[in-house]
């Protein structure tokens, strides 16, 4: 089975190119990082194929241009169930068999605290990211807020301890209705944790759709992102909607430019894991008819993201 490497936090491509700048070979050097491009490293996540089984959609990953897959747990997926019921040594064996490696566990419903046996799981199928939420008030402004988020990472000094010991990082979603989920609760909450294997996985779905506004903050939170969801708002995903509607969600679909957004992940000389992802309504179901369906649109949205790169230069 293919590995990754596990999730680093380092230095920006604009620390990066300062330093190196200060002589002209130093400059001549920035100028070729500048021109060396980016590319996202693509994570697959299963809830895309609703709950259909990991032996169909594990072929599907190479074929999303992605080298990995992030397993959702009811009820958006079933694939971490899944796992469950195959056994370590036969989802291992499905993995190899496919040359997938698994990027990400997704669970939001064990919460920031209760990912212990996860996290060893983690270790054993050589996976270095979970992704939660954040615990504590949901409407707290302020310095209220920043307490909080104090709080919440004061709590959290025990689980990213075990997070150092198996080689997780723990990627807190900015999930809407969470104590994080504002552009300074997750600069707040790096600044209390310091070195600690904490991220964040950025969701530009729960934030104003603000390309400037979305830029920045990339380039603020830098090299401690962990996934990226290449995720819109277009017309949400809480009720149910024309399909064409609700795939305003995916990128090249909705209002959303992504180059700027993307343009500032190649500045920050982004390492984490990018996810094209939307969710459907109801939850548990593929978000299109038909696993090459899935497979196509999921497509659609990476070649609309490989033209924005290539607007970039």
């Amino acid at each position: 089975m293919s590995q990754q490497e596990p999730f680093q936090f380092r230095q920006t491509r604009r620390q990066w190119l300062a330093t190196v700048a200060a002589s002209s070979l130093g400059g001549a050097l920035a100028v070729a990082a500048e021109q060396a491009g980016f590319q996202p490293r693509y994570l697959l996540a299963s809830c895309m194929y609703g709950y259909t089984p990991l032996a169909e959609i594990l072929p599907e990953v190479a074929r999303t241009g992605a080298a990995a897959i992030d397993l959702w747990p009811m009820v958006h997926g079933n694939q971490r169930e899944q796992l469950d019921e195959l056994g370590e040594a036969r989802f291992r064996e499905q993995l190899d068999r496919h040359q997938v490696s698994l990027g990400c566990l997704t669970q939001y419903k064990l919460g920031p605290f209760g990912l212990a046996d996860e996290m060893r799981l983690a270790q054993r199928l050589g996976c270095r990211t979970i992704v939660t939420g954040g615990k504590g008030p949901k409407d707290a402004q302020g310095d209220e807020l920043k307490r909080a988020v104090a709080a919440f990472a004061e709590q959290m000094k025990p689980h990213l301890e075990l997070a150092e010991q198996t080689g997780v990082t723990i990627a807190i979603e900015n999930h809407g209705s969470n104590l994080i989920q504002s552009p300074d609760s997750m600069k707040w909450l790096l600044e209390f944790t310091g070195g600690r294997p904490l991220a964040i996985a950025l969701a530009p779905y729960h934030l104003p759709q603000d390309e400037k506004l979305l830029a920045q903050l990339i380039r603020d939170l830098g090299p401690r992102i962990a996934v990226f969801y290449a995720w819109q708002h277009g017309m949400g995903c809480m009720t149910k909607l024309p399909k064409e509607q609700e795939l305003l969600q995916m990128p090249g679909r909705g209002p959303l430019d992504f180059t700027p957004l993307l343009a500032a992940l190649r500045e920050i000389n982004y390492q984490g894991w990018t996810e094209i992802f939307m969710h459907p309504v109801p939850r548990g179901i593929p978000i299109l008819d038909g696993t090459a369906e899935v497979t196509a649109e999921i497509n659609r949205s990476r070649t609309y993201l490989a033209e924005c790169l290539r607007k970039i230069g």
